[in-house]
């Protein structure tokens, strides 16, 4: 039987600066074994019971991966002159035949805008202090939705 597993967390950079953290009384809920959160996560705290804490640890390549030099691409500036917030560090969403992809300018010259597709933690080794608050199992809905709805599995969409 496949569990919904919720947990708070605090989500530190290698500097250990703050990068994210759970809403308060608002903890993260996961349908097992969907790919909701980083695999190497999942793995880490698979086996956490309610209220336990634990500090995980995860290498770039096991958190949002390195990053990939064939994640950025040039577009010709005139292309993009229709966005008038169009600054170094502003993320754009991109129409591509898979779908949308969010990416970051990181460079602009008058002729070229600079993309970078990777995951803005990319290339980071991360470290997630966790507190497992909730676990139960799935509702028939939810194992067939691939995803839990809301903490006790009664909320739809």
């Amino acid at each position: 039987m496949k569990r919904v597993l919720a947990f708070n967390y605090v989500l530190k950079g290698p500097d250990g600066n703050v990068l994210d953290a759970s809403e308060r009384n608002q903890p993260l809920p996961f349908l097992e074994g969907a790919g909701q959160i980083i695999p190497k996560l999942e793995e880490e705290i698979k086996d956490l019971q309610e209220g336990d804490k634990k500090t995980v640890k995860l290498a770039a390549k096991d958190a949002y991966g390195e990053v990939k030099d064939n994640m950025f691409m040039d577009v010709p500036k005139a292309e993009l002159a229709h966005l008038p917030q169009l600054e170094v560090g502003a993320h754009l969403r991109l129409e591509l035949g898979q779908g949308a992809h969010i990416v970051r300018v990181t460079k602009i010259t008058d002729e070229a805008v600079t993309l970078d597709g990777n995951h803005p933690l990319a290339g980071q080794d991360l470290e997630f202090a966790i507190e497992m608050v909730l676990i139960r199992e799935a509702t028939a809905e939810e194992v067939l939705h691939g995803h839990p709805h809301g903490l006790h599995g009664n909320s739809g969409h």
